[in-house]
């Protein structure tokens, strides 16, 4: 759907459903008050909590994004021969700084919901490295939750702004549409017939980018499960890849990454560190039962950070791809150190309740 005409569906349901949630929150605070006394349901209360804070957000988000087009008198972007101190390429320049500001926002907001709401503790380890100049970061995936990890343990510190490789379907989400449009990110279309094309837009995420821009791509390119991840090793076997097999077996946490987009970033890369991300605790918000049964609650999220300096990534396609490959067996080790501390902390704490 083009942009235009789907902002002209999601927009309006979404301020009319805040609006509704909103005013309908004297009824379904006592009745989901009820329903979260039953096992089943306990996260009830909750996850609606957090579904109406989404809400304020996302219309915040659209508001003053309309706002940001207005103040700044609906720019465009300059032309490729214009100069860069033009009058028109610093205003676009100041509402690309703004609408970044907004991204940050909203970001650092759901996190901050989520942790009170759900009552999450969070660990942060390897903050070394995210110092230094502004990185390519390579996270783990197993929720949408942890796309904000970027924007505020790193991004938001060290006054940093992300171009995001991003899959097509998050455009529904509108004050995502409307400010990660406006941004230099790329919307993936993983099931397009021009999978050279697609590669090649995420590579252009390199042009052009400044000192205080960092690029965020996923590698996984979808949200882990173990549903998911036996998929993929039926496909292997039905392709009788024997070597694809092998390597996937060394990643019991991860899907194996989607090499197209993640080598061609790699390859075209102007002389940026690489900083990796491990992370468990996300796991129980990448489901909606997750949240209304109450498996997110007083979860401990626990990240992890590394990085690789740009010397000492490998130029050879060949070796580039070993590289990375060796990165997710450490990508793994990392998280199944993670899962390993949470589970003994949980077996702790039951002892305590004893």
């Amino acid at each position: 759907m083009p942009g235009r005409s789907r902002r002209l569906l999601t927009v309006p349901l979404c301020l009319l459903l805040t609006v509704l949630i909103t005013l309908s929150a004297p009824l379904w605070v006592p009745a989901m008050l009820f329903v979260s006394l039953l096992p089943p349901t306990r996260g009830a209360l909750r996850m609606t909590l957090f579904i109406t804070t989404y809400l304020w957000c996302e219309s915040a988000g659209i508001l003053t994004g309309f706002w940001l087009w207005l103040r700044f008198a609906a720019p465009r972007p300059p032309r490729a021969d214009s100069t860069g101190n033009s009058a028109q390429a610093r205003t676009w320049q100041a509402f690309l700084a703004s609408n970044s500001a907004l991204q940050n926002w909203w970001a650092n907001s759901l996190k901050r919901a989520a942790g009170r709401i759900f009552d999450l503790q969070f660990f942060v380890e390897g903050e070394d490295a995210l110092d230094g100049s502004a990185a390519i970061v390579l996270p783990r995936h197993t929720s949408i939750g942890d796309t904000v990890v970027p924007i505020v343990w790193y991004g938001i510190p060290k006054g940093l702004s992300f171009r995001y490789v991003l899959k097509k379907e998050l455009q529904i989400d509108p004050s995502l549409d409307i400010v990660g449009n406006r941004l230099p990110n790329y919307f993936v279309d993983r099931f397009s017939d021009d999978p050279a094309g697609e590669v090649a837009g995420v590579a252009r995420l390199l042009a052009g980018i400044r000192a205080n821009e960092g690029v965020v791509i996923y590698p996984e390119g979808t949200r882990f499960t173990q549903a998911k991840r036996q998929q993929i090793l039926v496909r292997y076997r039905e392709r009788d890849d024997e070597s694809a097999l092998a390597r996937a077996a060394r990643w019991p946490n991860l899907l194996p990454p989607r090499i197209g987009g993640t080598l061609a970033l790699l390859t075209s890369n102007p002389g940026r560190d690489l900083l990796f991300m491990a992370h468990t605790g996300f796991e129980g918000s990448a489901r909606f039962n997750d949240l209304i049964n109450g498996a997110w609650a007083h979860s401990k999220v626990r990240l992890r950070f590394w990085r690789v300096p740009f010397a000492q990534i490998p130029t050879d396609a060949n070796a580039l791809r070993e590289f990375l490959f060796r990165q997710w067996d450490r990508m793994s080790k990392e998280v199944a150190e993670l899962q390993a501390i949470n589970n003994a902390c949980s077996v702790l704490a039951g002892e305590e309740r004893w």
